[in-house]
């Protein structure tokens, strides 16, 4: 976790600097991008509120994404599905920046073929972009953190002058 502390600590620095806010929609991370943002002193300056969106239910109830809204070929654990929640938390919140995750963790893929270790994360806000990631990894706890690693380098790549 002191590596995703030391991240969010710079995140936090530059969004509260910057006077610019993040909400936060992620799955297989398990709320470890949400922990290591609010671990910072001063995180109600930029952090708005997050949600662990990790099942269809949740996508429902949590989002309001329902599932007519999956355009065709469109599924989790995809880059456009990733976008799709980062815009979502992004509009619902009123955010400067939404950031989302969605993957498989582990120690088995998920229903789509996609292996342990295999993410997506996205960014959306003044500009935009997503990633894959492949761990290699069937280690649960590793991938989460990784996962969520990746997803605030993003932010702070995306965030950077």
């Amino acid at each position: 976790m002191e590596e995703l502390e030391a991240l969010a600590q710079t995140l936090g620095e530059r969004l509260k600097a910057r006077s610019e806010t993040v909400a936060v929609a992620e799955s297989s991370s398990g709320g470890l991008i949400s922990a290591a943002l609010l671990s910072v002193s001063g995180a109600s300056k930029y952090y708005l509120g997050g949600a662990v969106v990790y099942t269809p239910k949740a996508r429902v109830l949590l989002m309001d994404i329902p599932r007519a809204a999956l355009v065709d070929g469109m599924r989790s654990a995809s880059e456009p599905y990733a976008l799709l929640l980062a815009r979502t938390a992004r509009e619902r919140f009123g955010a400067t920046w939404g950031l989302s995750e969605t993957g498989a963790a582990g120690p088995t893929g998920n229903g789509y073929g996609d292996a342990a270790g295999h993410t997506c994360i996205a960014v959306a806000g003044p500009l935009e972009m997503a990633l894959t990631i492949e761990t290699g990894s069937e280690d649960r706890s590793a991938n989460m953190r990784a996962f969520a690693a990746a997803a605030l380098e993003m932010l702070g790549r995306a965030t950077a002058d």
